[in-house]
């Protein structure tokens, strides 16, 4: 394997299809992309064209992630999240697929987790 093909990701993504808001300012109207996928550090969604933020620009974002408890159950987590624009890509003649940095990372790894083990919220909460 070349050193040009290896990855580079310090974390396995969750890849899911949901809507993300995001805004420069929450008191702003807010445009809705959809999800591609996200890290503990980062996400990466679409959004049409005319809507779509600038590279370098911060925004706030909000959207769900899907969480595992230990008994097997599944749940949704909301979270709001900003950062900074760090790549943007055409995908067609009307939609781009942002990437965000967030500037506080999540307190898990949404792509690593795994059915059978519980959350850290989820073992407190039960604690």
């Amino acid at each position: 394997m070349s050193e040009n093909t290896m990855e580079r990701r310090r974390e396995k993504r969750l890849s899911y299809h949901w809507p993300v808001w995001f805004a420069e300012n929450f008191g702003d109207t807010l445009s809705q992309g959809q999800m591609v996928d996200i890290s503990s550090s980062g996400a990466a969604f679409t959004c049409y064209g005319d809507a779509c933020p600038t590279e370098g620009q911060y925004i706030t974002t909000r959207f769900s992630v899907p969480r595992y408890g230990k008994d097997n159950s599944f749940g949704l987590e909301n979270w709001i999240r900003g950062g900074f624009i760090c790549r943007i890509e055409h995908v067609n003649s009307y939609m781009k697929k942002i990437a965000i940095k967030f500037a506080e990372p999540l307190p898990f790894r949404p792509g690593e987790q795994n059915q059978n083990q519980a959350s850290p919220q989820l073992e407190t909460a039960q604690a």
